[in-house]
């Protein structure tokens, strides 16, 4: 199978975080990258990243849980970077509690943009990569996702993603289509800021302890997980497909 005509690519959440480090990765890869965020403003800052490198970027200003707006969104992207081929759901919101302190809107709020997003975010984009004949999508889970104190609405998004991108494999091949998940760790960024926050932490002290449990000795950063969106996307990943791959410094389970 060929490669595709278009080279444009969507990141969702892609303002700041993982999500940025993956967009400026793609440009690096030659792809037209769509910075998707709450926003068209939160996402000017990587654009102008981007194209200062050299590359093409636009930003886009869509909440993944409307319908409406992520159709609008797509439909965008397509117009004005070509049709996007790749995919990478990376947004997300976090609303830790215990699960009785857990309000119904609090559940609702992480269940909606993890899953709903991603749901209608592949729905709108997938159109695009079937009549292509080639297609990438690469959903961020977490470690959470195996439980974790405190991320009951968390957990059990990023543990529905990964059944989500199973089954996308499974309908999406023939087509020429991959899905995948990143399951990351402890990643340096302002989530996990808040979080220490939230649990009365100083960062540093934070990063540090994370540090000393895992193998490598250091906590993970964007580019980490860059690193592995571009491979899962590249042309010599077409037979990767239907895998969660946790990105943590050592073992998990």
């Amino acid at each position: 199978m060929g490669s595709p005509t278009s080279r444009a690519a969507i990141v969702t959440g892609a303002a700041r975080g993982i999500g940025a480090g993956v967009a400026r990765r793609l440009a690096d890869d030659g792809y037209a990258v769509a910075v998707l965020d709450l926003t068209e403003d939160a996402g000017a800052e990587v654009v102008a990243e981007i194209e200062k490198a050299g590359g093409r970027a636009l930003a886009v200003g869509v909440d993944v849980a409307d319908e409406q707006a992520v159709q609008a969104g797509v439909e965008r992207v397509a117009a004005e970077l070509g049709a996007p081929i790749v995919l990478v759901n990376n947004a997300g919101v976090t609303r830790d509690n215990m699960l009785f302190k857990m309000g119904v809107d609090d559940w609702d709020a992480v269940l909606n943009v993890h899953l709903r997003g991603a749901f209608l975010m592949s729905r709108a984009a997938q159109k695009y990569m079937t009549q292509e004949k080639w297609g990438r999508i690469v959903n961020l889970s977490s470690i959470a996702a195996l439980g974790n104190r405190g991320q009951v609405n968390y957990s059990a998004a990023k543990a529905g993603l990964q059944g989500f991108t199973k089954t996308l494999a499974i309908e999406l091949g023939k087509f020429g289509v991959t899905a995948n998940a990143i399951a990351p760790g402890f990643i340096e960024t302002d989530m996990t800021r808040t979080t220490a926050e939230r649990l009365g932490i100083p960062f540093d002290d934070f990063v540090k302890g994370a540090a000393s449990k895992i193998p490598v000795g250091r906590v993970g950063q964007p580019e980490d997980i860059a690193h592995l969106v571009s491979y899962l996307v590249s042309e010599g990943a077409g037979f990767v497909s239907g895998q969660v791959v946790y990105v943590a410094g050592g073992p998990v389970g």
